[in-house]
């Protein structure tokens, strides 16, 4: 009985070994997968950031200037895309220009186009890594890069990081291809099986393999690993290529989120050139639908390959071509009717905006920051900055709401008035607080030496913007115990102190104007009102000690007069430090 039984159940028992040793190979084997997956995203992102730092100011400079026509403006889009390897950069400067008033509409609906383009270069270079062996490549190149990485030159060590991303990037894709291979997903059954059952119900398959590639591409944030992946399952033969390319033509609808969830805090015309990516890429889809099988057979022939007998190792190249050929034909058809565009997304804006609630200022609310550190520390200081700017804002805006309540006699509304300040000023320390927050999350990064001073340059701005806060909040404490104690103003007084807020409103425009700008030119303009209001304060303190030994008024209101007096110099003395932070510029010394 006992040798039946052995007899019987080792069968039962290997079997269920071979099995269970069979679903760990699997199991690793998708983790080694999502492994290279995440390594080829790194190098990416590496590699951006690489290319944005030894290029970036330059860029961003073209990208502003380079726009007089559609074509420019096309060209320009395309160029600064292929030299940063990321659409989405280039797509969320454009939207920052255009909500800074740098570029009209037309002109970024043109980069965007051209941005569209340029993105289709990565897609060459993951295809020609499936072309032939990177290894003998790869290495070399980290060498390289570790050796320019450690070298003393700034300019340098962003070059070597750019090899290093490009390293990382083209290993994760050849560990991605290789394990693949090893996979053999053509031949897995599980997987042919869920392709076919997706694929089994003629045009409709495409909308399926459309929205898959939309929404995988919203979720990664990375049309180029999406890419990457559908490369990887036509070239095993696990994917049809038709079924490829829905994919690859829902990663170009899947991309444009980013920009318009960047879009969302920005202008109206901010978020119209959003808008227009999305529009672009949907008509696209629309009318490449409408003559799939021509398109894909007119692709196919380019590259010398038949539709209906593929050759795995043109599949890639084909999706390449096809990427390019429909961003190309896009933009040929769509460059002509700009305007029209420009209208049919101003359209499209206004009814949205027309059904969303209407924001109120005075709640707190970051506009440009909207939680997470952006691709690359060159946009997330793009957005801090513009964070910052929407912050000098609000407290230029609060010392305006202390300018009337000067003014205001009625007592109602002089609480509300005085609420509202006092709420401006809790706003102020939890902007100050979010914004450093972010700028300190960036700072963790790898970043050049220049980008650190930024940041440090940033940070001083948000703390001398949050002391102008707090001065407006204790000018207008001075004025409620002025008028709680009862106590007037002469005439004399009054003209004194309004020529003193003139003077501190003039520092503050100063400063928004620079801040805005970023024209040293300016920075002059600022210090010489700094020394005007620093000697008139001087000429005022005098002046008050006589005037309350002649008797003119009473000690008290010569307290309240001269505390609203010094919060005015502070004032302008908070607008210069900002003005030397942003532009780099020292205030002359007086002798």
């Amino acid at each position: 009985m006992g040798e039946g039984w052995r007899g019987t159940q080792w069968p039962r028992r290997r079997g269920a070994v071979c099995e269970a040793f069979i679903l760990m190979i699997t199991i690793s084997s998708v983790f080694i997968l999502l492994g290279s997956l995440a390594m080829f995203m790194y190098g990416m992102k590496i590699m951006s950031e690489g290319l944005q730092k030894v290029a970036g100011p330059q860029l961003r400079h073209a990208l502003g200037a380079m726009t007089t026509n559609r074509f420019t403006g096309l060209m320009t889009g395309a160029f600064v895309t292929a030299a940063i390897q990321s659409s989405t950069a280039t797509t969320v400067m454009t939207v920052s220009f255009v909500s800074a008033g740098l570029l009209t509409l037309s002109q970024a609906i043109s980069v965007v186009m051209g941005a569209n383009i340029g993105t289709t270069m990565t897609a060459w270079i993951m295809s020609a890594g499936f072309g032939f062996n990177m290894r003998s490549v790869i290495y070399p190149a980290f060498l390289l890069g570790i050796i320019l990485i450690f070298s003393k030159k700034n300019g340098r060590k962003n070059t070597g990081e750019l090899v290093f991303g490009v390293s990382f990037l083209l290993l994760g894709l050849t560990t991605l291809k290789e394990n693949a291979e090893a996979m053999n997903l053509g031949g897995n059954a599980a997987v042919l099986s869920f392709f076919q059952s997706l694929g089994g119900h003629g045009f409709l398959s495409y909308l399926i393999f459309l929205f898959l590639g939309g929404l995988l591409t919203f979720c990664v944030q990375s049309s180029a690993a999406i890419m990457a992946i559908t490369m990887i399952l036509c070239s095993t033969g696990a994917l049809p290529l038709d079924q490829g390319i829905a994919l690859v033509m829902g990663e170009n609808i899947g991309t444009t989120i980013t920009s318009n969830i960047a879009a969302l805090t920005g202008n109206r015309q901010a978020r119209c050139a959003a808008m227009a990516h999305l529009v672009f890429n949907v008509f696209g889809v629309i009318w490449v639908l409408c003559i799939f099988k021509p398109f894909v057979n007119m692709v196919c022939g380019f590259v010398g390959m038949d539709f209906n007998h593929p050759k795995a190792e043109l599949l890639p190249v084909c999706l390449a071509a096809f990427h390019t050929g429909f961003n190309v034909c896009n933009v040929c058809l769509l460059i002509w009717f700009i305007k029209p565009l420009e209208k049919l997304v101003t359209r499209i804006v206004n009814a949205i905006s027309a059904k969303a609630p209407a924001n109120d200022e005075d709640d707190f609310r970051l506009r440009f920051i909207s939680g997470g550190i952006l691709s690359t520390a060159e946009m997330s200081i793009m957005e801090a900055r513009k964070e910052i700017n929407h912050f000098a804002e609000r407290t230029n805006r609060m010392f305006g709401m202390v300018r009337e309540l000067t003014a205001t006699e009625d007592g109602e509304a002089f609480n509300k008035l005085y609420a509202r300040i006092e709420k401006y000023e809790g706003i102020s320390d939890n902007m100050e607080m979010e914004i450093a927050k972010y700028l300190n999350a960036v700072s963790d990064g790898r970043l050049s030496s220049e980008t650190k001073d930024k940041i440090r340059a940033m940070l001083r701005e948000v703390s001398e913007i949050e002391s102008i806060g707090d001065s407006c909040f204790n000018l207008a404490r001075s004025i409620s115990h002025k008028r709680l104690s009862k106590q007037k103003f002469t005439d004399e007084q009054q003209q004194h102190l309004m020529h003193m807020f003139d003077l501190a409103a003039a520092a503050l425009n100063q400063m928004m104007k620079i801040l805005q700008t970023g024209n040293h030119n300016d920075a002059m303009a600022g210090f010489n009102l700094e020394v005007e209001m620093n000697n008139y304060r001087r000429d005022l303190k005098i002046n008050n000690v006589s005037d309350i030994a002649d008797g003119l008024y009473s000690y008290q209101a010569g307290v309240f007069y001269m505390d609203m007096v010094n919060e005015c110099e502070k004032l302008g003395d908070y607008a210069v430090n900002i003005i030397e932070a942003r532009t780099g510029l020292k205030e002359p010394k007086e002798f």
